[in-house]
């Protein structure tokens, strides 16, 4: 969807008349049913201005083609400034350019492709020109069934015209290398060189005919696409679908076919337990449908599945199949039936709003189940972990039915995770006192073992990583992040002066925590461990939950200061009683070392800070 199009000579003659800014508002309120920011509309009218000061070059065709605010389909990303045109062997080819008004940047240690910049008048962390420029030309080409077909050129690059960037700045950095080469990048002082770039992939002028393709192009996954996925996930191990996986999977194709044959809407909730096997299916499923060239997504709100799970399979982070995995809150805009087929892993992690300060869409599961023909949701209710987190199948059906959708409703039972144990999922019910089963003894074929200091637990989890990198040390969120996430080695968030233990959270990259070499140094919390699983688990319990009168006892006010699982948990408690909001907490602190106690497919090692809650789980074990 273009905001402005037109050509090269008509674009300098509305800049030099003083009415590009108007033209682009005035057309961005009709195509996004909404205004821009002040902000905004002064980036326009400077940047604008730039990018007629480069095209002001005879050997650039006056019939090239300009488009400004181009929305890519399927994304809420809009591309800022394109020029089409034909190269020297009179193929389509395509300048994309990122604009930014920036004047200084950090660099930004252990997160790939993120960099620290002032915007929204506040220093924050965004991605880097060249990999948004980049990103975004991969988008097009992996979707765009035209320009992929047709082998129409894409030349992202990023240009910061009120930037002096030198080889030595934080920006050029050797992190960012891969990126610029992919999408060059041209400051301040380099209009001849953006000039040079242009004039190197545009020869002659089209009229606007490659915008057209851009914008009017078929959107479904390209072949090369397909084919990259399926052949990442053939004879991975951890791919194969057993049991009533497979049962699963099937009646998903059948119900998923079906639906697009039909062009119907329907809903798919999967229900499953801890180690279930519910992302396996989710990942085979994506592969079936894009096969059949469904226009699929993987989803899910936190970024760790997704990362993980490229990461394992290897995912060349230069690939278009980067595109194949989505969080939660991009389909605040879409339109209806826009996706054929939306994967929801984690569902019960949904929000309500999206964007970065929560103000976005009006709920994400009715957002998604309008966004696609075919919907699944795979959930466990138990995991609900912050007051955020509204997934719930009554919701999920109440949004289908809102929306005319079909609903199905299917149950993965099969267990693989806690070395197949449903009884160790059973007893851990019981012992939290989640709720009663039938099972009260603990499944000895699961290592669960109690320790009275936590040094000796850690040197257990570091005995158990040694063997293959999958063991971790978890903890629930009572210490503050003091480190922040900056490789601040010598900094200990969380800390027991009276056993000399310090240890601090995740120091890098968070999304791939759980994967990463040097994370048995560091102690993850829910947020880099949901959804993924560990040959053993060490959980450090902290005051938030303790053992009093013959009860577990929760206590909110317990979590540190920096969490915001809890956030709103006080004006609950003021507008609600004290009750409801207890019931609440109480909810989401014992869910939270539910999960942390499944992350273990072989063990599950626990210190409490509580020593009477240490005694209840020995006594406990002791029973058995």
């Amino acid at each position: 969807m273009l905001v402005y199009e037109g050509v090269k000579s008509g674009f300098i003659e509305d800049v030099d008349l003083n009415r590009i800014t108007d033209k682009i508002y005035k057309r961005f309120k009709d195509v996004f049913h909404h205004g821009a920011g002040d902000s905004e509309v002064n980036s326009w009218r400077e940047s604008m201005l730039r990018m007629r000061g480069v095209l002001a070059d005879n050997e650039i065709p006056d019939n090239s083609g300009v488009a400004i605010e181009f929305n890519i389909p399927h994304t809420s990303n809009r591309i800022d400034f394109i020029l089409s045109g034909y190269d020297k062997d009179k193929n389509n080819s395509i300048i994309i350019v990122e604009l930014k008004q920036w004047q200084t940047c950090n660099a930004v240690e252990g997160k790939d492709g993120i960099v620290e910049t002032v915007t929204g008048r506040a220093l924050r962390e965004t991605t880097h020109p060249s990999y948004q420029a980049w990103s975004y030309a991969s988008l097009i080409n992996s979707y765009n069934q035209t320009v992929y077909d047709e082998n129409i050129g894409l030349h992202p690059c990023a240009f910061l015209h009120n930037y002096d960037i030198t080889e030595e700045d934080p920006i050029n950095s050797e992190q960012y290398q891969t990126y610029i080469k992919e999408a060059p990048m041209f400051g301040s002082k380099d209009f001849e060189k953006l000039r040079s770039f242009i004039k190197k992939y545009i020869t002659e002028g089209d009229n606007k005919e490659g915008l057209y393709k851009i914008e009017n192009g078929k959107i479904k996954p390209s072949k090369m696409l397909q084919d990259s996925f399926a052949s990442i996930l053939k004879g991975n191990k951890e791919f194969i679908l057993i049991d009533d996986q497979k049962l699963i999977y099937e009646e998903a194709l059948r119900i998923g076919i079906n639906t697009l044959i039909t062009n119907d809407k329907n809903v798919l909730i999967v229900e499953g337990g801890p180690g279930t096997g519910k992302s396996v299916l989710a990942l085979n499923l994506l592969k079936q449908f894009l096969n059949r060239d469904a226009n699929s997504f993987y989803v899910t709100k936190n970024s760790a599945p997704r990362e993980v799970f490229k990461a394992k399979l290897k995912i060349d982070k230069l690939s278009g199949l980067n595109n194949l995995f989505k969080g939660s809150g991009n389909f605040v805009d879409s339109e209806k039936n826009e996706f054929d087929v939306l994967i929801v892993d984690e569902a019960h992690r949904l929000n309500e709003k999206s964007g970065l300060f929560s103000n976005l869409g009006e709920n994400q599961i009715k957002e998604i189940i309008n966004a696609s023909k075919f919907s699944i949701f795979f959930i466990d209710e138990n995991q609900r972990v912050t007051l955020k987190d509204i997934g719930s199948i009554d919701r999920i059906k109440k949004f289908a039915k809102e929306l005319n959708a079909g609903i199905y409703k299917m149950d993965l039972k099969s267990q693989f995770r806690c070395d197949g144990s449903d009884g160790y999922l059973a007893w851990l019910d019981n012992i939290l006192q989640i709720k009663k089963t039938a099972n009260y003894d603990l499944d000895t074929k699961y290592d669960f073992k109690v320790f009275d200091n936590p040094n000796d637990l850690k040197r257990a989890i570091e005995e158990e990583n040694n063997k293959n990198n999958k063991s971790r040390l978890v903890a629930g969120y009572c210490w503050n992040w003091i480190s922040d996430g900056k490789n601040k080695s010598d900094i200990f968030d969380i800390t027991m002066p009276e056993y000399d233990f310090g240890m601090s959270w995740n120091l890098g990259n968070s999304s791939t925590w759980a994967i990463d070499k040097n994370s048995i140094n560091e102690i993850g919390c829910i947020h880099t461990c949901q959804g993924l699983e560990f040959d053993y688990v060490g959980v450090i319990i902290g005051n938030d939950m303790r053992y009093e009168n013959g009860c577990i006892v929760t206590d909110y006010t317990k979590r540190a200061s920096t969490d915001q699982s809890l956030k709103g948990i006080k004006k609950m408690e003021k507008e609600e009683g004290k009750d409801k909001a207890h019931e609440i907490s109480d909810s989401i602190i014992k869910n939270t070392y539910r999960t942390l106690m499944t992350r273990g497919m072989k063990g599950c090692y626990v210190y409490c800070t509580d020593k009477k809650l240490q005694n209840y789980f020995e006594e406990n074990l002791n029973n058995v």
